[in-house]
């Protein structure tokens, strides 16, 4: 059983599954940043992120006998991870839609200039307010979407990455993006042509 991460040891493994104490807060320090990253990457709410976090480890503590191997423990982990956020985002199916007049002047700004939709040569403070925008836009998919297209095209995972973290076929994969792509411009217009009413 090779592990990605050399902390985690088959002898912290069994211990943990053992119960023993120490070995869990052990493998909890290991692995929350791991967890945060992952819930942080798929949930927009901050608010969302302890509670979802900590429903990560409760599930990875009931299920850790399952864990067999063959593959790396920090991936087990992440496909805990990525599945959890997914659930949270169906239970908590709020898609708001974007209005014109919800977003900051800022992010007028940045659609204005998104014409040639690029984020090269921009400065930091453009960067991240194109990021709270594209948050904004990724919000308005359904569940397996917003997890397919952080996954595939803000985290660069490849498709079949992406259908071993989610269990999903690399058909429904590419579909999923293509469909949340398509959705995602169909915003974008929306937004562009409601401000040039």
């Amino acid at each position: 059983m090779e592990e990605q991460s050399p902390a985690i040891t088959t002898e912290l493994l069994e211990r943990v599954r053992a119960g023993d104490e120490s070995a869990n807060r052990t493998l909890v320090e290991i692995l929350y940043p791991t967890v945060r990253a992952n819930v942080r990457n798929h949930l927009r709410r901050q608010a969302d992120h302890d509670d979802v976090s900590q429903e990560v480890f409760l599930k990875i503590f009931l299920k850790i006998d399952q864990y067999k191997g063959p593959q790396p423990f920090d991936h087990w982990v992440s496909r805990i991870a990525v599945t959890t956020c997914y659930d949270w985002l169906r239970k908590h199916r709020a898609r708001p839609l974007v209005a014109y007049s919800d977003l900051t002047e800022a992010e007028v700004e940045i659609i204005e200039k998104s014409r040639p939709a690029t984020t090269t040569g921009i400065s930091d403070t453009h960067r991240e307010l194109f990021s709270g925008l594209l948050d904004k836009l990724i919000a308005t998919l359904n569940p397996r979407e917003q997890i397919v297209i952080r996954l595939l095209d803000l985290e660069e995972h490849s498709v079949r990455e992406i259908s071993e973290l989610t269990g999903w076929g690399a058909s429904k994969v590419k579909v999923t993006a293509m469909r949340a792509r398509r959705k995602l411009a169909e915003q974008l217009h929306r937004l562009e042509t409601s401000h040039e009413r």
